[in-house]
Parts: C-alpha cells; sequence; structure tokens
C-alpha cells in the first residue's frame, strides 16, 4: 500500500462529503442541536407534574395541603369541583387529582383516621411511579405539623451523609450531552463510511477506481482516516463550544486522551461501516442495517443504563462491540477525570477489535470488488 494514494482519495471523499449537503446538515445537527437538546429535553423525574384539587372540607388543613404544592415538581394546583375531576383525568389535563373529603379536619382530630383519595394518570409513568410517593409524603408532612403545632423533623439514631462525587447537585444535564456524544461519534463514523461506499457504487465511480493502480487497502484505509478524521474534529468542536461553553457542563478529564480514544473506536467502526456497506445493496438495505446494528449497541453498550444491571451473558457478548469498551474509556476520562493510567485496558481492547475488524471488513471489500 502507497500511503500517497491513500492520502489523495482520501482528499476526494472530503471533497464529495463538502459536495452533499444531506450528510453536512447530519453531521452539524448532531454536534450542535441534538447535543443542546439532549441537555435540556431530558427533565427530572418530576417536573411541573399538572395536579388538581378537590377541597369539599375547606378548612385550615385542607388550605395547608394545597399550598403545599408548588413548583418545579408540581405546577400550581388546580381548584376543581367532584364532578371535573374524572373528565380531566380521561381528558389527560391532570397527572394527579387530590380529593380532601368533607370533615376530614374534624375527623383527623377526632383520631378517626380519615381517608384521602389520589388519582393517578399512570399513562405518564415517569411521573406516575415517583409522583405518588411524593403526594403522600407532602400530604403526610403537612397533617403532621399541623397536629404537633410546630415543624419539626424526628431525629433519627443515625445520620446518612450523601456525598455525591463528579456530578454533586445530580443534574441530568450534565449527563445526557456527553452521553449523546459519545453515541454520535459511532452512528456518525458508520454512516459516512458505508455512505460513501454506497455513493460510488451507485454513482458509477467504483469502477473508475478498479482501472486505476490503486489496491483495495488503499482504496478502504482512505475511507477510514477521510471519515474518521471528520468525525474527529466534529466531536472535539462539539466538546469545546457545545458541552463546555454553550451548556457550561465541566470536563473532569483529559479532551486530548478523549480525542485519543476517540481515534480507535472510530477506527473500529468506519471498518464496520464499509462491512455493512459491502453487505447491503443500497442506500435503503443499508439504514435497515443500521438500525438492527446501532439500536443495539446504544443500548447495551452501558450509554444508557449500567452494564452492571445487565444478564451476565448480555455483558459478555457486549465486550466484542467497540462502543462497550468505549463507552467505559469515555465515561471515566470525561466524567471521572481518570488518566491513561486507568483506561489503558479499554485502548487495548478497541486496538484488538479494530485491528479484527479492519481484517474482515478489507477480506469482504475485495470480494465486493470482484
Amino acid at each position: 500500500m502507497r500511503i500517497a494514494n491513500a492520502f489523495q482519495l482520501g482528499i476526494k471523499e472530503i471533497r464529495g462529503l463538502m459536495r452533499d449537503p444531506v450528510l453536512l446538515i447530519l453531521i452539524i445537527y448532531t454536534f450542535s442541536l441534538s447535543i443542546y437538546s439532549a441537555s435540556n429535553a431530558t427533565p427530572e423525574t418530576l417536573n411541573h407534574a399538572a395536579i388538581a384539587i378537590v377541597d369539599e372540607d375547606q378548612s385550615p388543613v385542607s388550605s395547608r395541603i394545597i399550598t403545599a404544592f408548588y413548583p418545579p415538581y408540581f405546577a400550581v394546583p388546580r381548584l376543581i369541583s367532584p364532578s371535573e375531576m374524572d373528565s380531566r383525568m380521561d381528558a389527560g389535563l391532570d397527572t394527579f387529582a387530590l380529593d380532601i373529603p368533607p370533615n376530614f379536619q374534624r375527623d383527623l382530630l377526632a383520631q378517626r383516621s380519615p381517608v384521602i383519595q389520589l388519582n393517578v394518570d399512570a399513562t405518564r409513568m415517569s411521573q406516575a411511579f415517583t409522583g405518588g410517593s411524593y403526594v403522600q409524603s407532602i400530604v403526610s408532612g403537612e397533617i403532621d405539623e399541623f397536629l404537633n403545632r410546630h415543624r419539626g423533623s424526628d431525629t433519627l439514631p443515625v445520620e446518612l451523609v450523601l456525598r455525591a462525587r463528579f456530578n454533586p447537585q445530580l443534574d441530568k444535564g450534565w449527563f445526557m450531552p456527553i452521553s449523546n456524544v459519545i453515541s454520535s461519534i459511532t452512528m456518525l463514523a458508520i454512516i459516512l463510511t458505508g455512505a460513501a461506499l454506497i455513493r460510488e457504487r451507485e454513482h458509477g465511480t467504483i469502477e473508475h477506481l478498479l482501472v486505476m493502480p490503486v489496491s483495495p487497502t488503499e482504496i478502504m484505509v482512505s475511507k477510514i482516516w477521510s471519515m474518521g478524521l471528520v468525525v474527529l474534529i466534529a466531536s472535539a468542536l462539539s466538546l469545546v463550544f457545545v458541552v463546555q461553553g454553550l451548556l457550561d457542563v465541566p470536563i473532569q478529564g483529559s479532551i486530548g486522551l478523549f480525542l485519543a480514544g476517540t481515534a480507535l473506536q472510530l477506527f473500529a467502526t468506519t471498518c464496520m461501516g464499509i462491512f455493512l456497506a459491502t453487505v447491503a445493496g443500497s442506500m435503503p438495505q443499508f439504514g435497515l442495517l443500521l438500525m438492527l446494528v446501532l439500536l443495539p449497541l446504544k443500548v447495551l453498550s452501558g450509554a444508557l443504563t449500567p452494564r452492571e444491571s445487565m444478564p451476565d451473558f448480555i455483558q459478555y457478548i457486549m465486550l466484542a462491540a467497540p462502543d462497550t469498551h468505549f463507552v467505559i474509556l469515555a465515561q471515566a476520562i470525561l466524567f471521572r477525570g481518570a488518566g491513561i493510567s486507568v483506561v489503558w485496558p479499554q485502548f487495548l481492547a478497541l486496538a484488538a477489535i479494530g485491528s479484527i475488524f479492519f481484517y474482515f471488513s478489507l477480506h469482504r471489500f475485495r470480494q465486493f470488488l470482484r
């Protein structure tokens, strides 16, 4: 293989990408607007939940309960009549409907254990799972303070001191942008490399390459380094200007070390993109193959849920995927400030997996050219 040929062919791939407005828009959107929306469109589990209250008691204790619900966990409660409760729940206007019965305060002071009804719209799963316990805690706290005539808390025999490292405020807006950058690197590496090969086949330029004094290895290497370089630069700019700049998310570790690991990840995933492009007969078929590959990689690699929560055989199988090692590497560097002494096993794993993918992809690519 001649380096000069691979370099010139790679320049040709970059020029071809610059003339494709759809792919350029995809790159810009993926590493800018998509990252920003991932940070701001992921609210807390209970955020401005819609709640309505039926106050049939009209007593001081019911007023205390009504005023205890306020943003940001709940929206300002809407006072409704008993006849409106079911219709509003059916229309999806309220997630929670609290019904305070008549003579509630009188029965409470007489120690008759009155009952408050709470209706929950369980179709809103994220809020329904945790919102019920929030409502119960708020109502119980207000009633206890009313009966005890003072605000206070029980003294526990053991005090639990909580210290959150790396994200002290437990802000999801810090986690989602970086996780989205990690997932976008894999997605775009496969899409750009596979689309470059399929585009040449559809335009008929692959036959022009076959009559030129270039080898299949040079053609494949040119697509790997050119498309990988585009994704590497785009991810670096996204981290600096979008994640750190626009979103003000602190990055603990070295961006240079992360980009070094990203280069190994791009080596493996661009080879995967070429392999998928040789299997697919057209761009629509390539898109269908992407759905079968990208979704399991994103869900099972540990980017969304911890690997420890998955079955053991899934964890073992996913060790053969480059995304698993890249997610471990990226989260360790960007979230926890790890150095090369911590993430060197992931570097070696990515290099080994990338070499294996390169061998099989090159073998498949030669068969494709024949």
